[in-house]
């Protein structure tokens, strides 16, 4: 049990201390709180990446897939009931709810150029695996040498789907858990608001 986003992040830091010079990127919302702690353990720069789920039209809490504000995709196997047609408006929708949500968290900020770099994939936690699928996507095509995932907890399952697609995958507490649900692992684990995410990006940059 972690205590909060922070306190998982300052733990998980100490397990990437030998990433030589990396670049930690949050995924938005609650991953850039984790990440920030992250990175300011390992004094490097602070970014976010924007991933929107893609729900099912009739069961929306059943994920398609997701998408990056950038533009990358990964789907889940559910997707695989539906034409490449019928599912691309439901991508492009959230992508540019995603764009939009960028936009507000970043507040003129311009993204921080991670080609040739180590990425330091930061949530706190996976479930399907397809969200961090996304970033790691969005972090390739932008020219990542390097790619990490770090999480505090994740089901097993979900680390052998991402084992492949990245440089390596660092969690804290991989779970065999059959009702398995990230906040059951945080004593705190309220909701992250815009606000939380730009202030963390403002201190980031202060500090840099």
């Amino acid at each position: 049990m972690f205590q909060n986003r922070r306190a998982a992040g300052e733990l998980l830091a100490q397990r990437l201390r030998t990433e030589a010079q990396p670049i930690v990127l949050g995924i938005a919302r609650g991953g850039v709180i984790v990440a920030e702690a992250v990175a300011g353990v390992l004094a490097a720069p602070l970014d976010i990446v924007v991933i929107r789920k893609v729900g099912h039209p009739l069961q929306p809490e059943l994920a398609l897939g997701a998408v990056a504000a950038s533009g990358e995709t990964a789907v889940t196997v559910y997707a695989y009931e539906f034409s490449a047609e019928s599912l691309a408006p439901l991508f492009s929708e959230q992508a540019e709810r995603a764009r939009l949500l960028e936009s507000r968290l970043r507040a003129g900020r311009p993204p921080i150029d991670i080609a040739g770099n180590t990425a330091i994939l930061v949530d706190d936690g996976i479930a399907t695996s397809a969200t961090m699928a996304c970033a790691i996507a969005h972090a390739r095509h932008a020219g990542a040498q390097r790619i990490v995932c770090a999480v505090p907890v994740a089901p097993v399952e979900s680390l052998e789907q991402l084992a492949s697609k990245c440089e390596a995958i660092v969690v804290l507490v991989p779970s065999r858990d059959r009702d398995f649900a990230v906040g059951r692992f945080y004593a705190d684990f309220r909701e992250v608001d815009d606000r939380q995410v730009s202030d963390a990006l403002a201190r980031s940059s202060k500090v840099e």
